[in-house]
This record gives C-alpha cells, sequence and structure tokens, in this order.
C-alpha cells in the first residue's frame, strides 16, 4: 500500500450503533413499512377478517394436536383437509392478501438490507429469511448460527 492512500478512520462501537438506529429510523419512514401498518390496521378492523383469524387459529390449535399423533389420528384427514380450506378462505379476502403482501413486501426490504450489511462485511455471513427462494439458494431460513443440522450455507445474492 502507497504512503499517498488514505486508511479510512475506524469508527467507534457507539457510531456504529448510531447507524444503526438511523437505518432504523429510515426503515420506519418506508413506503414498505407504510404500506404494512395500512394493511394490518385494515386487516384487523375488518369483522369478516377476525371472525375468520379466530376460527382459523382454533381450527389450528386442533390441527397441532392431530399433527402430534399424524396420520393415525382419527380426525387426521378431516382436520388437515379443514385447515387448508380455511387457509384458502383466508387468503381469499381482500384485507388479509394485502396485508400478506405487505409483510412479504417488508420482510424483502428488511432482507435486503441485511444482506447488503452482511456482504459489505463478508459474503461468507448467512442472513435469515421468511422466503423459502433464497432458502433454496443456500441461505438459512432459522436463524441455526451453526450451519450444522439444519442443512444451510452461506447465501449468496
Amino acid at each position: 500500500m502507497s504512503s499517498n492512500t488514505a486508511i479510512p478512520a475506524a469508527l467507534d462501537r457507539n457510531e456504529l450503533i448510531n447507524r444503526a438506529y438511523e437505518i432504523g429510523k429510515n426503515l420506519l419512514h418506508s413506503q414498505e413499512m407504510q404500506d404494512y401498518l395500512v394493511s394490518r390496521s385494515r386487516m384487523q378492523s375488518d369483522p369478516v377478517a377476525s371472525t375468520k383469524v379466530t376460527s382459523f387459529n382454533k381450527l389450528k390449535e386442533l390441527h397441532e394436536e392431530v399433527q402430534r399423533f399424524g396420520k393415525y389420528h382419527p380426525d387426521y384427514s378431516r382436520v388437515s383437509a379443514e385447515i387448508r380450506k380455511e387457509k384458502r378462505e383466508l387468503e381469499k379476502l381482500e384485507s388479509i392478501s394485502f396485508f400478506k403482501k405487505a409483510e412479504n413486501n417488508l420482510d424483502e426490504l428488511l432482507y435486503r438490507v441485511s444482506r447488503t450489511i452482511a456482504d459489505a462485511v463478508s459474503d461468507k455471513i448467512k442472513v435469515p429469511s421468511n422466503n423459502p427462494l433464497y432458502e433454496m439458494a443456500g441461505g438459512c431460513g432459522g436463524g441455526c448460527g451453526t450451519g450444522g443440522s439444519c442443512g444451510c450455507s452461506t447465501k449468496k445474492a
């Protein structure tokens, strides 16, 4: 390295944390976050959606009970079919479908910010994602931390 090349001064830990807070503030004011908050509010104030979500959550509890025994449970087929039907019905509701889209868009933004920061440090850093396409490409979908039993590997986007 030549003596004319300036080495940037190292940031102290507090400055890095402050910059992270600034990124967080920017995310709070992003269009994705605004869309998420509006669609969540709309979904929560939709009486049909509220009723269906409550019903779905009760069915989900029953499904979890049935899943403990798997196909050997006498109600396995019925409950599994019901939960799939209820989920499809939920996804047809406009307020819920808008919320899910906004949620996915916000998740994508958060993933891209995390991926950008991780890649700036090293392309070997794993960044968890809720997107199964990223997982198929080698990312970790669950924050295992080791890359061991979950079978994840480093993600290059």
